[in-house]
């Protein structure tokens, strides 16, 4: 199973979070070999045309790799703990699901157009996190998703 990350926004490339990002990615792709998990790429999408919601929803569903779970990061979305969220990538993997993309709008949120062609909704909280943050978060849950899945020590319950 390959985990891909569509975002709208770009890290700068020295950035903090640009570099949490790479070494928690790095981390699940190590720790997910053994699972047969592995990263599948992330792409980082700019509106030029600052056409609204609705451009970075086509520029997000042209990003998706074909017949892939789309996971839509949304504060309305359901909230899972981490051994929840690893049961539910277990599943997918389970089920022979060869692509899962995490999704996470730009500024004003998730189109919900998009949203509503989501396989399912993820949230971290009812509070607004910064993009450069939710990239951070999810990056380190995948990695710690992984770690459980494979009986890894990181995650301590």
């Amino acid at each position: 199973m390959r985990v891909h990350l569509r975002a709208m926004g770009r890290l700068a490339g020295r950035s903090e979070e640009r570099a949490l990002v790479d070494d928690y990615l790095a981390r699940f792709d190590q720790t997910g070999r053994g699972l047969g998990w592995r990263f599948g790429g992330e792409t980082e999408l700019e509106d030029k045309k600052n056409g609204g919601m609705a451009a970075e929803a086509a520029l997000l569903r042209g990003a998706l790799p074909s017949g892939t779970v789309m996971v839509c990061l949304d504060e309305r979305g359901s909230l899972l703990s981490s051994p929840d969220f690893s049961k539910k990538l277990q599943i997918w993997a389970d089920q022979g699901r060869s692509d899962i993309t995490f999704v996470i709008g730009g500024a004003d949120g998730i189109d919900p157009s998009l949203r509503g062609e989501a396989d399912f909704l993820l949230s971290f909280g009812k509070m607004v996190w910064p993009h450069k943050l939710v990239r951070v978060m999810l990056a380190e849950q995948l990695y710690r998703a992984a770690s459980i899945a494979a009986g890894g020590p990181y995650h301590r319950v």
